[in-house]
């Protein structure tokens, strides 16, 4: 097993579903928040060592958990994928200049996602 924990953050029950099947099926420990407020809650209960945030979530959208998470202190250290379905080159320019360490767009290919997340963990 792997030892260092993922925070998925998706409000789309197939798009989580995609996701957490890569992760289960490569040996990941991952948790779940499925809306932004609850995305903060858990990384600063859980302090993960990455994130997987969606960006159009309820409550808050990834730019701002993004932003938050990176500007405090406790949670500043946290790596960030954003994994949005937003594929315009201002979308990824505004996920990077919110704190950001890489941004993907979905669909995603299930090799690029393990090969981000190796590198980032």
């Amino acid at each position: 097993m792997r030892e260092k924990s993922i925070l998925v953050v998706e409000d789309s029950p197939t798009e989580l579903q995609m996701v957490t099947n890569v992760l289960t099926d490569n040996g990941y420990q991952f948790t779940v928040a499925t809306d932004g407020e609850e995305a903060l809650k858990k990384a600063i209960q859980t302090k993960p060592a990455l994130m997987l945030l969606d960006v159009v979530l309820p409550k808050k959208n990834g730019f701002q958990v993004c932003r938050q998470l990176k500007s405090a202190p406790e949670t500043k250290g946290i790596k960030i994928i954003v994994l949005s379905s937003k594929n315009q080159d201002s979308d990824k320019y505004w996920g990077l200049r919110q704190g950001a360490d890489l941004y993907m767009t979905k669909p995603f290919k299930t090799d690029e996602l393990l090969r981000a997340i190796a590198q980032l963990l």
